[in-house]
């Protein structure tokens, strides 16, 4: 699943027209796609289903809040190689009940 398109000429992120984020808060600017984001999770859930898993997050490749909260919420535990990034992701809205190796 890709949901970054194009649409009469203009990118979109899900339904989001890209141009008018960066007239709102300017460029560069990230933008992530949650529904890309789960589905890929999602997918990597369901091929290891039938083993004891862990989906574990590495916190170092992009600590977003959002982003650890939408993981957190599906079932990932969280990769960790410093307190900074356990702090992000023990305080943060992922916090309660989040899985650090």
């Amino acid at each position: 699943m890709h949901l970054f398109q194009y649409r009469n000429g203009a990118l979109h992120c899900e339904d989001v027209d890209l141009a008018r984020v960066a007239g709102k808060f300017g460029t560069p600017t990230y933008v992530y796609s949650a529904e890309t984001i789960l589905d890929h999770y999602t997918r990597l859930d369901a091929a290891l289903a039938p083993l004891d898993h862990l989906i574990c997050y590495a916190v170092k490749a992009n600590s977003n809040r959002a982003i650890l909260k939408l993981l957190a919420d599906a079932g990932a535990g969280f990769d960790v190689v410093s307190g900074g990034e356990l702090f992000r992701v023990l305080a943060g809205p992922a916090g309660v009940g989040a899985k650090c190796t």
